[in-house]
């Protein structure tokens, strides 16, 4: 049986992207069918597009990794979920489908405040968001937070949620309109990179402490900075690399601090892992959702048909927040 897919032609530009068909997956044992309505767009679908970001062994070859839509079958053993349920999924692959087949355990309601073309903007920015600053590096109310991309769907997710839980936020962006759109969204101090030093706009805006931690999508080239910028006991938590994968780590320098580095990627976690962090969003922020005091920060909303599009418009760094694919049958 065939669905209707965003199909990806070998790799390179967004011209390998078509609309075209692919199988349809079927529900294996503890998996769930969801018939898809949206599905999130993330630089991690570029980076797979280009060929640097392979999905891992047994995903969906198919691009997408968070999407929303209606429970349509379920296989077997599952008994969390039931057909006609509306979710939004955490994905290791698949999203910009008809279709998809996810575990039952990466899934999250939708009903209340939530709407559910919006909602495809969450699981994977959410739980890369929770994951790292509060599970991982236990960030606490009055401590300061230095978001890196505070324009983008990690970084206005990151902004929203740990200003709602008393943290203050420092943010970079590269332009003055996306500073000023990050001071809307609750940044204290938002820092136009191209034009002023990060290190030393956090030691002035910290009296000399530094941020309690840091997230940080770029690697490679803000490696050194970022520890100059850490405050003692600081945390600093490195989830992408757009700047690059090699780089210099002065370990005297992260010593003297006391400092804590962390790596993580949540596509290759396991089952079980991200399980985990579903039901902890689920418990410590899934209800603040659902009332509709957090939402995504989403910049456009495009037909599943136009994924090409949505990749250039995410390359050219011309958006603010998530941008959303609406399947055909969610018009």
């Amino acid at each position: 049986m065939r669905m209707q897919a965003v199909v990806c032609e070998g790799a390179g530009g967004a011209e390998c992207l078509s609309w075209g068909d692919a199988d349809t997956p079927e529900a294996g044992p503890g998996e769930v069918l969801i018939e898809v309505a949206a599905a999130g767009v993330n630089r991690a679908d570029i980076l797979q597009r280009q060929g640097h970001y392979p999905p891992p062994p047994g995903a969906s070859p198919l691009l997408g990794l968070e999407c929303s839509g209606t429970v349509i079958g379920l296989g077997a053993g599952t008994t969390r979920w039931k057909p006609g349920d509306t979710v939004c999924a955490l994905l290791s692959g698949g999203g910009y489908a008809s279709r998809v087949a996810v575990p039952e355990g990466q899934l999250l309601p939708v009903h209340g405040e939530l709407d559910l073309i919006a909602a495809a903007a969450l699981p994977e920015t959410l739980c890369t968001v929770w994951s790292n600053v509060f599970m991982a590096a236990h960030l606490q109310p009055g401590e300061t937070l230095l978001v890196h991309g505070g324009a983008g769907g990690i970084g206005t997710m990151a902004i929203n949620l740990a200003t709602q839980r008393g943290a203050r936020v420092i943010c970079t962006a590269g332009s003055d309109d996306k500073c000023a759109r990050a001071a809307e969204l609750g940044a204290h101090v938002a820092v136009n990179y191209r034009d002023d030093d990060f290190v030393a706009r956090v030691r002035e805006e910290t009296d000399g402490h530094g941020a309690d931690v840091i997230l940080d999508v770029i690697g490679a080239r803000y490696l050194a900075r970022n520890i100059e910028a850490l405050a003692p006991y600081g945390r600093l938590l490195i989830i992408g690399m757009q700047g690059g994968v090699r780089g210099e780590l002065d370990i005297g320098r992260l010593l003297a601090k006391n400092g804590t580095l962390y790596a993580s990627s949540l596509r290759s976690k396991s089952r079980a892992l991200k399980a985990s962090i579903v039901v902890s969003v689920r418990e410590s922020v899934w209800p603040i959702v659902l009332a509709g005091t957090l939402r995504p920060v989403i910049d456009s909303y495009l037909p599943m048909e136009q994924a090409a599009e949505a990749h250039l418009r995410i390359e050219h760094g011309d958006h603010v927040g998530k941008l959303v694919l609406v399947a055909p049958a969610a018009t």
